[in-house]
């Protein structure tokens, strides 16, 4: 189940990129507002590339400790994610109000709390139950 719910986060997360395009997301980053529409456009896209392959590469490393971390780390991004469009939604340059556009977004950020909940829930599971008693 924790596989999963991080796996359907981050592929909301990549589906709203792609949403994102079609909303000009870059005219709402502070960086990106302020190079002419083209440049913007071009470098929102490119700067994804070695993002994704980043994130891709961190959250199914080898290492199990990078592995989780990275993973932690993705989910609460997705949950500050959703806070952040929310503040957002009165800007005149906002444009994220389809249905799909906030089930997206939402949604990854309900991902992104379910995994951090579950990962939560498992670590209290698996503690180690100290069987000796002080007095």
């Amino acid at each position: 189940m924790e596989n999963l719910l991080f796996y359907l986060g981050f592929a909301t997360l990549m589906a709203h990129e792609l949403d994102a395009m079609t909303q000009a997301e870059w005219r709402l980053l502070l960086v990106l507002n302020r190079l002419p529409d083209a440049i913007a456009e071009m470098a929102f896209v490119l700067v994804h590339i070695p993002l994704v392959a980043g994130l891709l590469w961190i959250t199914n490393s080898g290492n199990p400790v990078l592995r989780r971390w990275s993973r932690i780390a993705v989910a609460i991004f997705l949950v500050i994610h959703a806070g952040l469009h929310k503040r957002l939604d009165h800007s005149p340059l906002y444009t994220f109000d389809s249905d799909l556009s906030l089930g997206l977004i939402y949604g990854g950020g309900a991902l992104g709390l379910l995994y951090l909940l579950t990962v939560l829930v498992i670590a209290r599971q698996t503690l180690p139950i100290d069987s000796q008693t002080t007095n």
